[in-house]
Order: structure tokens, then sequence, then C-alpha cells
């Protein structure tokens, strides 16, 4: 549930994206159903395994680091490869290399399934992100590589409908095969899906390239930013469970960051570079970049956390977890045409100012509810509220980074922005993760200093407690006893969720604060006079 909602500007990708290649209607139909389900693919991917992290935690006795790279491993390899994925589509052909992500992602998803232990369905998720990498922008680009100009727009509503259909039912679907069934599903069903893809495109879809004049692919900034990312999620996820003081860690971190600085210095001189840093002058770019960058940090490091909350502290179902956020998907979807409004009418800075706030304003509402919240009284408004915070922002998000640049680098500017939003929420989660961890433990030790618990429970309890709520009580013990002390892992790991809600909320505000700072627009005068004289 990490990446409910699409990230900014994909339709920017396709809207602003190679001139078309002229091809019949039934082709231009078949590239847009191999386009929906390329999609599809990757998102019900990133919000499925997510209903699923509880059972395989129980499953496989991971700890919550161990769940943590479950996630981030897919993350980490689609975030640093998205841009250069579009780039050898670009070079060796759209449908080729869409096709090859395809079949590696659908050979990932089989090996995920059948994995026996966590580190091999982490290796396998790594697999699965490089084959997303390329998947998600070929998917993206055989949309405008096929449909002219004048029938994009139907192509990208079209597109569009189906990806709200996805973010509504995938996670349903995708609870109710791990309650039913078993996790194992939650990645099979990628097979049968990625089957048909395959024989889509190589039977319908028409082949395109990009200019035989570009550059070459970037392919040392695309290594360059994989190692630095991976170094800095690295040091964050261990670092609870190993300390700052251990030389992995701090050697991991300092790797990480001497990385990123130098895919900065590699990405101002290279030829082709995967990242213009020209771009950045532009200050409506640079700000909204900073915005994408502070709110999806707290909307995907946090949302990352709230199915273990609903399954292991709630007690809810996998599929009633995964049909929690349907309310945030029906407002943005309810929402889109009125939002998208917002910006001719009072320009970019006003929306992009009051959405991240009343987003910030949901991050606050996520951490009151206690360990014995009901859905309804607790997290329902703060699920509308968080709604209503991203609605208000995403299309004057993509509207701003759109217009920002001339039109021969829209494409290039919204595939950044796309890259920005699922970087910030792979670094979040990792950061979120030891806010949550320090929190926890702290509870946890007053708890079990107050519950006068067996020392032999405790013990019990205190070896598991990088599970978080994941901690399994043994048997053998008092059911009073054993009661409390499931309230008291309970009420710790509510503890943490809490700090980490309140840490999204500053974020959401750091973000409006960035967009008043640097996004051009109306002052709040000149939007007064304006909506008066509507």
């Amino acid at each position: 549930m990490s990446q409910i909602g699409k990230p900014p500007c994909e339709e920017g990708v396709i809207f602003h994206g190679p001139a078309a290649k002229p091809c019949s209607a039934p082709s231009r139909h078949w590239t847009l159903v191999a386009a929906i389900l390329g999609s599809s693919l990757a998102f019900i991917d990133g919000t499925v395994v997510n209903v699923a992290l509880p059972t395989i935690q129980r499953e496989l006795g991971a700890t919550t680091s161990d769940v943590q790279w479950v996630m981030e491993s897919y993350a980490l390899f689609l975030a640093s490869l998205l841009l250069v994925g579009g780039a050898l589509g670009d070079r060796f052909g759209r449908k080729r290399i869409f096709m090859i992500g395809t079949g590696l992602f659908m050979l990932a998803s089989i090996g995920c399934s059948l994995s026996s232990s966590v580190k091999i369905l982490i290796a396998a998720r790594a697999i699965q992100g490089i084959g997303a990498a390329l998947l998600v922008p070929g998917s993206l680009a055989l949309i405008s590589a096929t449909f002219p100009q004048s029938e994009r727009g139907a192509a990208i509503g079209t597109w569009s409908a189906f990806s709200g259909i996805t973010a509504a039912f995938g996670p349903v679907l995708g609870g109710f095969l791990v309650e039913h069934y078993s996790w194992t599903w939650a990645f099979l069903i990628n097979a049968p899906v990625g089957v048909l893809l395959l024989a889509i495109c190589a039977l319908k879809v028409p082949e395109s390239k990009g200019s035989t004049d570009a550059g070459p692919v970037d392919v040392l900034g695309a290594s360059l930013v994989t190692i630095g990312l991976a170094g800095l999620v690295f040091a964050f996820i261990e670092a609870p469970a190993r300390g700052w003081k251990a030389v992995p860690i701090w050697g991991a971190a300092v790797i990480g960051i001497f990385t990123l600085l130098l895919f900065v210095r590699v990405e101002a001189r290279a030829v082709s570079p995967m990242m213009p840093l020209r771009l950045f002058r532009e200050r409506n770019f640079s700000g909204a970049n900073i915005l994408t960058l502070l709110l999806y940090a707290a909307l995907g490091g946090s949302l990352f956390f709230l199915p273990l909350n609903l399954i292991q502290v709630q007690g809810y179902g996998a599929t009633a977890a995964g049909a929690a956020l349907l309310p945030f998907i029906a407002i943005m979807f309810l929402l889109s045409r009125w939002t998208g409004s917002l910006v001719d009418r009072f320009g970019s800075k006003l929306p992009l100012v009051l959405g991240p706030v009343i987003a910030a304003v949901g991050f606050v509402m996520f951490a009151l509810p206690s360990s014995e919240s009901t859905y309804w009284t607790s997290f329902f408004p703060a699920i509308c509220i968080l709604g209503l915070g991203m609605s208000v922002t995403v299309a004057p998000l993509t509207t701003t980074i759109m217009n920002s640049v001339g039109s021969e680098l829209t494409g290039t500017a919204s595939g950044i922005n796309n890259a920005v939003s699922r970087a910030a929420a792979l670094l979040a989660i990792a950061v979120f993760g030891i806010v949550l961890v320090l929190a926890f433990n702290a509870t946890l030790d007053n708890e079990l200093r107050h519950l006068h618990a067996p020392a032999s429970l405790v013990s019990a309890v205190v070896g598991q407690r990088e599970k978080l709520a994941g901690i399994v009580i043994p048997g053998g013990y008092p059911d009073a006893t054993v009661a409390a002390m499931k309230h008291a892992v309970s009420v710790s790991f509510v503890a943490g969720f809490r700090w980490v809600m309140l840490v999204s909320s500053a974020l959401a505000l750091l973000s409006a604060i960035s967009a008043w700072i640097f996004i051009e627009g109306q002052s709040a005068h000149e939007v007064f006079d304006s909506a008066k004289s509507r």
C-alpha cells in the first residue's frame, strides 16, 4: 500500500512522449491493452505484496528488517533504473525492452512464489524490480509511440480509468488470495497475466524506436544511483539491529553518500545523462520535485506500516486490510476532474500549498487510533482527509512539472518526477523503520517493567523484538498473562506507528512550505480577487 495511487506525472510521460509512428487502428487498440496490462502488473504487485507481508513474516519467521527488504529490494531497482529503462526502449526498441521486462518480471514472480526463505524471496524481488524498471516506462512509451497527439487524450483517459480499477481491486484481490489460499498466490497471479501480455505484444503490438542520433545509454549514472541508494537503504534498515557503530552500517552510509555525490558530478558532465541537471535551474521544476520528494516520502513511508497495524494489531484479515484504503482511491478518482481545474482557476501555488497541509492533517489523524480502535471512527476519517489532500495536490503537481520546461523536454521532466516519487518512498520506508523501532523498543521496555510477567516469557518476547508486532507469544502461560503480553506488544507498535505518522505530517508540512517558497504563482491577494471575480 506504499504505492497507492499512481505516481505523479505518469500521464505526462504518455502525453508528451515520442512522436507516433503510423499504424492501424487495431494495432493502436492492442497496444493500449498491452500498456494497461503492463502497468497493472507492476502496480498490483506493489500493493498486493504489502497486504501479504504479515503472513510472509509469520510463515518465513522474518524480522521487520527482512520484511522491509522484501519491499525495498524491488523498489530500489525500480526507482534507480526507471529512467534508463526508458532510454533502453528508445535505443533498442520499445516493444522489445517492454517484452524483456515483462518476461523477467514474470519469471521473478514465479521465483518469489517458490521461495523457501526470506533471503531467496528478497533476491527474487530484486530481479522483479529490474523487470519492472524495463516494463513500466515501456508501457507508457508504447502509448505515446502508437497514438497520434490528437488521440492521446482518449487513450490516457482509458489507461487512467483501468489504472483506477486496478488501484481499487488489486489490494482486495491480493488480500483475498492471501487470506483464503496462500501468500504465494500474491506473486503467482502475475504469471498468467504475463503470458497473455507477451502473446499480445508478439502478435499485435508494433515496434518503435527513438531517434538514431540519441546519445549513449547512461549506464554509469544508473549504476551510481543504484549503489548510492542501496548503501543508504542498507544503513537505515540494518542500523536498528546492528548499531550505527558497526563497520558495515557506517561504511554503507559513507559509500551511499559518496556515490550519490559522484552521480551528481557524472550527470553534470555526461553527454546523454539519465537526469539532465540543467532542468533543475528552473525554479518551478526544482520546487515541484522538492515537494514530491517530501510528500511522497511521507505517503509511501507511512503507509508501508499501515497493513502491519491493521492486521497484526487491529486484527483485520488480509482482505479487509486490502480494502481499507478504497476510500482514498475513490476520492482521488471522483475529484480528479475538479482538482485538474484548480490550476486554471487559481494557478499552481495555492493548491500545492493547501493540498499538502490537508494531507498533514490526515497523517495526524492516523496518529490518534489506539490498539483497539474501530475502522469507521478512527482510520476511515484519516484516510478520507489524506485522500482529499493528495487529490488537491497531484493534478496541479503534474501540470506544474509539464509547464516548467519546454515541450521537447516535458517527457524527460515527467519521468524524473516519477522517479523522484518512487525514490522518496524507497528511502522513507528505511528511515521510518528506525523511528518505529526506537519508539517500539522504548515503549515495550516500559510495559514489561510494569507487567511482572514470568522471566522466561519476558525473555522469549525480548528475543523476538526485531519482529515488532509480529512477535509470537509462546504458550504454556495463563491466558491472562498471555493477553497482557499481547496487549503490551500492540501498545508498543502503536506508539511507534504514531511517531511515524507525526513525522509524515511534518514532511507534508515541509512540502507545503517548499511550494510556498519555490513555486511561482499568484499571491494570496490575487487569488482572492480572482475568486471574487468568478
